[in-house]
């Protein structure tokens, strides 16, 4: 993490004049802020792949899974920001690129398959969203945008779905010919507006 992002977080936390915290906030997002599209990608199965193969087995296709996904998401103008265990946390400019990328990974898997045993098949679910994020080095990024793309992406999307929130949908321009179709999903109580891209 930064070290002047540590060291306001430090002085926000002491602060007890609101206006002055409110400055310190202001201050964060002016100097780390950046409205990205983000690409959450969760391998599926990992409780049943673990418990019936064990840790190895499933470490070895996460490992594939990085080392498939990288390059796709690079020529899709997209950046890796981190893997942590079984997700990959990417970042793009347009929701366009990242949806195209999730398309390209789900294809790519599902040919890998052909040549592989059921066991070590590659099944992803992946979470799109597009807004304000706190990009702090690390690597790491931070923000509502990153929390919606993992919701949807780690626990609602299913094997080979692709789950997009309505306000990156329409980022979309009509004429790259992307469809979505509109799901009523909540979370927490909370109501989603998202789609599940049809590719």
């Amino acid at each position: 993490m930064d070290k002047r992002f540590e060291d306001q977080l430090l002085k926000y936390a002491q602060e007890s004049d609101p206006e002055k915290r409110r400055g310190i906030e202001t201050e964060l997002w002016r100097d780390f802020g950046a409205v990205k599209a983000i690409l959450i990608m969760d391998l599926s199965g990992f409780s049943l792949l673990t418990q019936k193969y064990g840790i190895v087995h499933y470490l070895s296709m996460v490992r594939r899974m990085q080392l498939t996904s990288q390059p796709i998401i690079e020529k899709s103008g997209g950046t890796v920001v981190k893997f942590e265990a079984d997700n990959c946390f990417a970042m793009f400019d347009e929701p366009l690129q990242a949806v195209g990328a999730a398309i390209d990974l789900n294809r790519a898997f599902n040919e890998i398959n052909v040549y592989t045993e059921e066991r070590f098949d590659i099944r992803i679910s992946s979470g799109i969203d597009y807004g304000d994020v706190l990009l702090i080095g690390g690597p790491d990024y931070f923000g509502a945008t990153v929390n919606f793309a993992s919701k949807i992406g780690e626990d609602l999307a299913s094997p080979g779905e692709i789950l997009i929130t309505k306000t990156a949908f329409e980022k979309i321009p009509a004429e790259a010919d992307i469809h979505g179709e509109p799901l009523s999903l909540t979370i927490a109580g909370i109501e989603l507006d998202v789609l599940s891209i049809r590719y």
